[in-house]
């Protein structure tokens, strides 16, 4: 597996702020993690995606700046569209969604970025949001964004065409939007195989998002190979857990997570199997019974365990990259560290000690994720 890290930890709206990540984030971050060559997982504003699909100058100096640092373009995440830092995040995030034009566009421009930029003989990766925030969506909300994901694919086979470079979109699935978890995306996505080429789109598996749906990832993988589709990148991340969360102690150290900026989905496994929702962490700490375990949608650092009675779901990231690796098409995925929640983590991350903090979850992703052959 290609490993990266996601830059949208980083908050930049023009080209100079994408530019100015590599130096001084990206470059410092492989060095300390002791790695001869290090993959970035480019989030890219819409508005700069535009700019560097039009300029082949401006992917030029994208290009110089990246071998300069030491750094690999196999990846982008063109899931949120722009102000990912902006003081409130949360639902503005899924805007625009797959039945705006723009949502079109926006990937295109990235697909066209990364054809030019690949290292020889790599394929390109773009992970996208699973179609839209659940609230607002009506039959023909679904129709317009089947007929976007077909055109979708065509222009990522024209593009092949056209320069020898693959591009594959991923479907990333998100609790609350519509499609909330693997199940549903392949439930999505299988029927329409065919319209929608499977060469060209396949699945993001973000660890977090699957651990807060409680799903077994052994089984989630091969739901989505048995289906006839690849996994094509995974977002390596982990969740919180709140095993006991009726607790006081339990309620107190997870209400310090709940923050104003990103969407913070929480799902609790009930005594019957079944998992009940909520939206927004605040929104569970005053709906849910508290009586199963919760997991949070909160990004934690890849090497860092939560004190008690907290906990993360390193588990499940674990079991998602060995079974994807034991898959056909398994060492091929791209495995992007994406914690982005460093700004908003309760014991406050000094921006100066950014690089050492990305630098940890590359040598821990190293050890506990790629060096050991996955078990068969």
């Amino acid at each position: 597996m290609h490993l990266s890290y996601c830059t949208n930890v980083h908050p930049a709206e023009d080209l100079a702020g994408v530019l100015d990540q590599l130096d001084r984030f990206a470059g410092p971050a492989r060095v300390a993690a002791g790695l001869e060559i290090l993959g970035v997982g480019l989030w890219l504003p819409a508005g700069v995606a535009a700019q560097l699909a039009a300029s082949e100058s401006d992917r030029d100096l994208l290009r110089q700046r990246l071998q300069a640092n030491g750094l690999e373009l196999r990846t982008i995440n063109a899931f949120p569209w722009a102000a990912f830092h902006a003081e409130v995040v949360k639902l503005a995030v899924y805007s625009p969604d797959w039945t705006d034009a723009a949502r079109l566009t926006y990937t295109l421009d990235c697909a066209q970025i990364l054809a030019d930029l690949l290292p020889p003989g790599a394929d390109g990766s773009i992970s996208t949001l699973p179609l839209g925030w659940r609230t607002t969506w009506t039959p023909d909300h679904d129709r317009r964004a089947t007929e976007a994901m077909i055109a979708l694919s065509a222009r990522l086979a024209q593009l092949r065409d056209r320069t020898g470079r693959t591009v594959r979109v991923a479907i990333e699935p998100e609790p609350g939007c519509i499609l909330d978890n693997v199940a549903d995306v392949v439930g999505w996505l299988g029927p329409r195989l065919g319209p929608i080429d499977p060469e060209f789109v396949g699945v993001c598996l973000d660890t977090c998002h699957l651990a807060v749906s409680f799903a077994d990832a052994e089984e989630a993988v091969a739901q989505i190979e048995e289906a006839g589709i690849r996994v094509v990148k995974i977002q390596a991340s982990a969740a919180l857990e709140v095993p006991r969360p009726f607790e006081p102690a339990a309620r107190e150290a997870v209400s310090r997570f709940a923050e104003p900026r990103y969407l913070h989905q929480v799902r609790e496994f009930n005594e019957d199997g079944t998992v009940s929702a909520t939206d927004d962490l605040a929104e569970a700490l005053t709906d849910l019974p508290g009586e199963g375990p919760w997991r949070v949608h909160f990004h934690v650092p890849l090497h860092h365990e939560p004190a008690a009675p907290l906990r993360a779901t390193t588990e499940v990231l674990r079991d998602a990259v060995a079974a994807v690796r034991r898959t056909e098409h398994g060492d091929q995925a791209h495995l992007d560290v994406e914690t982005y929640t460093w700004s908003v983590l309760p014991e406050g991350a000094d921006p100066a000690d950014l690089v050492n903090g990305i630098a940890a979850e590359l040598r821990w992703a190293v050890d506990e994720l790629l060096v050991a052959e996955p078990a068969r």
